[in-house]
């Protein structure tokens, strides 16, 4: 990947590569808030069922083929940790990450996993529920509920911006307007909601802070920071992704000037 300069290559931007690439050049002490949905090492949509969960659980036609997510196998786990080495050097003093994760299941439950990980670089904070509300894939004990773990830089507290203390450690259907999304063809495998997002960048920076997205895919971080008025950096490997993150920014330019 060609060298890129700082700023004017990054700040609302969306980067097409290996995201631990372009972090290293970035400098130290950038960035407000890292807000991601990495890959969980699930083998989505390759192996797993997300393309054809209609189909096994007989909901009618097949959504289609496999659309296999880039280092989501057993390299998953390596490159989460090589990840938090460099949001410890990017994030300015009260900056934290907020970082979405698998829920429960074992024999090597993920949560626990990541969250004693993002502990031995950050200092690990809170644990969030996201409840989607029932049914989720899977078998026997269904997955209706994800995470997000948040771990703020040692050396001060996380900032803070909610008028007040009260914000729950569980976000239930429809909480903030966060609603699951069943992704079709037309989306990333594993879509999350831009108002997931805009949840916690709301609580954790404020207008114009820098919003740093590593595993960007349709816009995630990205979308939800611009419609917030904050700077973005978002960083996708899947060329196709990026190509369509690009197009929902350029809506939302256009939104905004037609507003």
């Amino acid at each position: 990947m060609e060298n890129l300069k700082w700023p004017e290559d990054f700040i609302n931007k969306v980067i097409c590569g290996d995201c631990l690439e372009v972090m290293k050049q970035m400098p130290d002490n950038c960035v407000d808030l890292v807000i991601t949905d990495p890959p969980y090492g699930h083998n989505n949509n390759n192996r797993d069922m997300i393309a054809n969960w209609e189909k096994i659980f007989k909901k009618g036609r097949d959504v289609g083929v496999p659309r296999p997510i880039i280092n989501d196998g057993k390299e998953a786990n390596d490159l989460f940790r090589a990840c938090i080495k460099e949001y410890f050097r990017l994030l300015k003093r009260g900056g934290c990450c907020c970082c979405c994760c698998g829920g429960g299941g074992g024999p090597d439950p993920q949560f626990a996993r990541w969250s004693l990980w993002l502990d031995e670089v950050l200092q690990f904070k809170q644990m969030i529920i996201w409840d989607k509300g029932p049914m989720g894939m899977g078998f026997h004990y269904r997955r209706s509920y994800e995470c997000v773990l948040v771990a703020q830089k040692i050396g001060a507290k996380c900032n803070w911006y909610a008028d007040n203390n009260d914000i729950e450690n569980i976000i239930r259907p429809g909480d903030y307007g966060i609603c699951k999304i069943i992704p079709t063809i037309h989306q990333h495998p594993t879509e999350k909601p831009i108002a997931l997002a805009k949840h916690f960048i709301r609580l954790h920076s404020k207008s114009n802070d820098l919003i740093l997205d590593p595993f960007m895919g349709h816009g995630f971080g990205a979308i939800a920071a611009k419609q917030l008025g904050r700077r973005f950096i978002g960083i996708e490997i899947d060329p196709n992704y990026c190509e369509i993150a690009l197009k929902r920014l350029a809506q939302e330019e256009i939104f905004n000037k037609s507003g």
